[in-house]
């Protein structure tokens, strides 16, 4: 009887508790396995250890490969602590250990006497998930009515939000001292740029970080100008309800900056519904393994798509920066098909843009850039490599003579007004 046992910890679980420690566990597990040694069981040498993950999910890697092991028939018994340390789902308990019967293996819980292989074992493990089951559901609904009532009072229950700081020991929100100001010039650039991408680079260039320490992005500014968080207002299940917390912008800055959002949104929602898809989006990655993102530009009615590294996006497209990371985007996929149609003999540019875009997924795996060429990964097992057309090269800055443009700036009562004209040099 090969035995594997499984051990688990999550993040919130102190070392301390009985469980808490996996050499702990597997001490109980290695205990129990040995006491049953007249019956033949052999504890396997292979260690299925998932460290800081939780019992709500399956996507753990030892407990895959414990299941791909199990399918391979290399284990008859699967031993654990506890019932919970291999699912904390009623669901998922009950699919996994109807996954085990199929194969016929036995499922042991040492410090609950409980063992699939007999009837009692069965009908002892179905009532105490069900008890498990109520109880994090009464957990649930008793945390969700604590939400309810604490926005109601107007207080705020989550991670503070950028510009706000909580109180020592509530959940009232107060301005931060550093933070506010730039959440108030944020709705002011936005609405003289009209472009929260260009916003966010803007950040970037300031030094500016979120609430959690990441840089800004154009989706982190549209939410943030969107959100009524700043106006004073608290949102619960899509209701705003007033708050007890000082607003940052006034009410005609933020209607004004919504109004721009929104015909943004517009223009935008409808300029995509005329630009080709990427056909590429998603399978190109450069030497450094990020991916490059399908992006297009409006000039004189006409889109010009490019598939761009990420972390070069915010250094602009061509100055001075590595020119392997932007392409023109339909050179590039004129290359990659050329290179399945090569390869597999179809034609793909007689079918339409999204079957294109879906026959070759079931092809090719990914595309690997670099400075020499690029490397066609395909899902059968094979490797191209071929030129990576379209590449753009990096282009000069040109100098251009200073002219003065009024910035919009924000007064003491929070309305916009154009900045003074700068002295005649």
């Amino acid at each position: 009887m090969r035995c594997a046992i499984y051990t688990r910890k999550s993040a919130d679980e102190r070392a301390g508790t009985e469980f808490g420690s996996l050499e702990n566990q597997r001490s109980y597990c290695s205990a129990y396995i040995a006491s049953q040694g007249g019956q033949g069981w052999q504890e396997l040498p292979d260690r299925y250890d998932d460290e800081g993950i939780s019992g709500g999910t399956l996507r753990r890697p030892s407990l895959k490969r414990l299941r791909a092991d199990i399918k391979a028939g290399k284990v008859d018994t699967v031993v654990v602590y506890k019932i919970d340390r291999l699912s904390r789902s009623l669901k998922d308990f009950c699919n996994l250990v109807a996954e085990f019967e199929e194969v016929g293996v036995n499922f042991v819980a040492v410090t609950q006497a409980l063992d699939t292989a007999t009837a009692m074992g069965r009908l002892t493990l179905n009532v105490l998930l069900s008890f498990g089951q109520f109880e994090r559901e009464l957990t649930s609904e008793r945390l969700t009515d604590w939400f309810a009532g604490a926005r109601e009072r107007g207080l705020w229950v989550p991670q503070r939000p950028f510009g706000y700081a909580k109180l020592p020991g509530s959940n009232q929100l107060v301005p931060h001292e550093t933070e506010a100001p730039h959440v108030r010039w944020m709705f002011q650039r936005y609405i003289a740029l009209r472009s929260a991408e260009r916003v966010a680079d803007e950040m970037y260039r300031r030094g500016v970080r979120g609430a959690k320490g990441q840089p800004f992005t154009g989706g982190m500014v549209r939410h943030l100008i969107r959100h009524p968080i700043y106006l004073g207002k608290i949102v619960h299940r899509k209701q705003a309800m007033p708050g007890i917390h000082t607003p940052l912008v006034s009410a005609a800055l933020w209607k004004k900056a919504n109004e721009v959002l929104a015909d943004a949104s517009l223009r935008r929602r409808s300029g995509r519904s005329r630009i080709s898809p990427g056909l590429l989006k998603g399978l190109l990655y450069d030497r450094t393994g990020g991916i490059l993102v399908y992006t297009f530009l409006w000039s004189k009615g006409h889109a010009y798509r490019y598939y761009i590294a990420q972390q070069e996006s915010r250094r602009g497209y061509g100055k001075g920066s590595d020119p392997y990371m932007r392409f023109r985007a339909g050179d590039l996929e004129g290359a990659v098909l050329e290179v399945v149609h090569r390869m597999t003999g179809y034609d793909l540019s007689d079918l339409t843009k999204r079957e294109t875009q879906e026959r070759l997924r079931k092809y090719v795996e990914r595309v690997d850039i670099d400075l020499e060429g690029m490397s066609v990964v395909f899902r059968a097992g094979g490797v191209v490599r071929a030129e990576a057309k379209g590449r753009l090269k990096p282009g000069a800055p040109r100098p251009r003579p200073t002219r003065y443009r009024p910035q919009l700036e924000l007064d003491t009562v929070g309305e916009l007004k154009p900045s003074p004209r700068p002295p005649a040099s």
